[in-house]
């Protein structure tokens, strides 16, 4: 969604200097709007931590039909999206890693989630996912271990390098003429007052919470990073989506090798990285592809995954001329295509429908 504004250009502060605040700062840049971007360093948050996939399909849970339509929704929008950023056709992206996700479990359990995953996805797009056997499970990616069983295969999702993603974006936003200020913002108020701002955009991750009263909630997350060495076995060229007798675990193909994830719990405001979470990681890791024994470790890492109550985002206005773009949790670089077009449409007075269900207001008694 790009092009020109249905009404004048309006000035807009940008709170939030992750995926979501960029993206939509683009966005709104793109389509003539003045932006301006408040935010310290972004290379700390979750978006500069995430592995970057666009799971919209392969990550459909029983009762969070919800997600499941908005991320739809969003994947449809990222390719638009990197052709307005690059400049080029998607097929000739620089950000895009590799298409196609293979979801799979261990055990018979995870086959039986693997398989509840896929019925959820089934009963709203069909066709969107196929089942493999294991022979052509190992067709399709010889490298994974053949322990792997009730696989199924979205041709359709894609995956990104997310820290690319956040350089371009970044770039992006300054060749159209959006202002930095890298500095923390403790109270939008006073931001629209010193700005002129007619809208301010809080898409501060779990800080959104303090500045606009949202009900958000921080959920630790660790990523490794492996790199291949000359020695080692290529690795899968699709996301690998694995459970691992019941723990998430997911590989996500770059061209130096793979990123890795992703522990997932509540531990408070705790940004350091375990040797426990690091060790369950690769132990899970190397159960789906034993060639990463091989890979040279290169980083492990932790973020703070902003939630809110129900785990759909918050996205929309709050009060006059405070919208919120936030409470995406894992999803954030899948979701951020969506919340940006959602949140030029307010600012253009148009609301998308599409992004009904994150109205930031259901919250409130």
């Amino acid at each position: 969604m790009s092009g020109d504004v249905s009404r004048d250009p309006q000035r807009v502060a940008v709170v939030g200097a992750g995926v979501i605040g960029l993206a939509t700062a683009f966005r709104l840049a793109h389509a003539g709007h003045r932006v301006s971007l408040h935010a310290p360093s972004a290379a700390t948050g979750p978006s500069w931590v995430a592995g970057g996939m666009f799971g919209a399909f392969t990550e459909a849970w029983p009762g969070e039909e919800a997600m499941l339509h908005l991320g739809a929704e969003s994947l449809k929008r990222w390719l638009p999206l990197l052709e307005d950023l690059e400049g080029v056709p998607a097929e000739q992206s620089t950000i895009l890693t590799g298409r196609g996700t293979v979801l799979a479990g261990v055990d018979a359990a995870d086959a039986a989630d693997v398989e509840s995953i896929a019925a959820t996805t089934e009963a709203h797009y069909p066709g969107a996912l196929r089942h493999v056997t294991r022979r052509e499970l190992r067709d399709l990616e010889p490298a994974l271990a053949p322990v792997l069983r009730g696989a199924v295969v979205c041709d359709d999702e894609w995956s990104v390098d997310n820290r690319r993603l956040l350089s371009q974006l970044g770039a992006a936003c300054r060749d159209l003429g959006v202002e930095r200020s890298v500095a923390s913002v403790t109270d939008v108020d006073d931001l629209r007052a010193t700005t002129g701002a007619d809208v301010v955009v809080v898409a501060a991750g779990a800080g959104s919470a303090e500045l606009i009263g949202v009900p958000i909630r921080e959920v630790k997350g660790e990523v490794l990073r492996v790199r291949r060495r000359g020695s080692s076995e290529s690795g899968p060229a699709r996301t690998i989506r694995a459970r691992v007798h019941g723990r998430p675990c997911y590989l996500v193909p770059r061209s130096w090798g793979l990123a890795v994830g992703a522990t997932e719990y509540e531990h408070g405001h705790d940004l350091e990285p375990t040797a426990g979470g690091a060790r369950t990681l690769l132990d899970d890791a190397a159960t789906v592809f034993p060639g990463i024994d091989d890979y040279a470790f290169a980083e492990v890492s932790a973020g703070l995954r902003p939630y809110s109550p129900d785990n759909v985002p918050m996205i929309g206005e709050v009060r006059e001329g405070i919208v919120a773009a936030c409470g995406h949790g894992r999803n954030g670089i899948l979701l951020a295509a969506v919340t940006a077009d959602a949140v030029e449409a307010i600012v253009a007075g148009e609301p998308l429908p599409e992004a009904a269900a994150a109205d930031p207001n259901r919250f409130r008694s």
